[in-house]
């Protein structure tokens, strides 16, 4: 797959390739990307944003699609909860020196999994101005209080109407099987949440890993609250 946004931006190795969370775009990164001292990368997940969609959507074959983003010099992946899950599944693309986890979601029960199922069978929701496709987009990307719009790729016009351009599909992946892509990991791997991200807790991460990184004070999407604290994490 080659129909993919990307940004880019600054120069040196190893780089690093920015995959931003379910629902959102690679602008979420806007914050962190100036404080980079090296060249990095931020595509639009397929599905998401200005990228095209897949005829059908696993973890492995979103990997598939970004993996010609990586630097064969040198690339670390930090990925965002989804994203963070595609990350693990680049470990073992060469260039890759070591993956960042950040806010990933590693338990999941029957019941959320079949919510996630219903979601993707869903047609997209056709809303009556701009601002309202907006708002869905900071809701299902978990960015409500944290910006005030929607990025261009994150919103189209459909006849009258507005919708977002995630497609629903992207739901569908299924269980994330993290402690299995751990276990294959040749790379090292950091997991880090944000002290109060109620999608995962900091004990889940240390029965996977032996020192998870816990942000204090941040949330979900400590990368946009706080892009700054994500430093130490790319430095270590």
């Amino acid at each position: 797959m080659t129909d993919l946004r990307v940004l880019r931006g600054g120069s040196g190795t190893p780089a690093v390739l920015l995959l931003h969370g379910l629902g959102a775009t690679a602008d979420v990164w806007d914050g962190l990307t100036p404080l980079l001292d090296r060249a990095w990368v931020a595509p639009d997940l397929p599905g998401h944003g200005g990228s095209g969609r897949l005829d059908g959507y696993t973890f492995a074959t979103v990997a598939a699609a970004v993996a010609g983003l990586v630097d064969p010099r040198g690339t670390v992946v930090l990925g965002h909860s989804f994203g963070g899950v595609i990350g693990l599944h680049l470990a073992t693309v060469p260039g890759v020196r070591a993956v960042v986890g950040l806010g990933i979601k590693v338990a999941w029960t029957a019941e959320e999994l079949d919510r996630a199922a219903a979601l993707a069978r869903k047609p997209p929701i056709i809303h009556p101005t701009r601002e309202d496709a907006a708002t869905r987009f900071q809701r299902v990307a978990g960015l409500t209080g944290l910006t005030d719009d929607a990025p261009d790729a994150a919103v189209t016009r459909d006849g009258d109407g507005w919708r977002t351009t995630h497609d629903p599909g992207t739901f569908a992946v299924g269980d994330p099987a993290v402690a299995t892509l751990l276990a294959a990991a040749p790379v090292p791997v950091v997991l880090a949440r944000g002290e109060h991200d109620p999608m995962v807790s900091r004990e889940q991460l240390a029965a996977l890993v032996p020192d998870p990184v816990d942000l204090p004070g941040l949330g979900h999407n400590a990368h946009v609250e706080r892009p700054a604290a994500l430093l130490p994490l790319l430095a270590a």
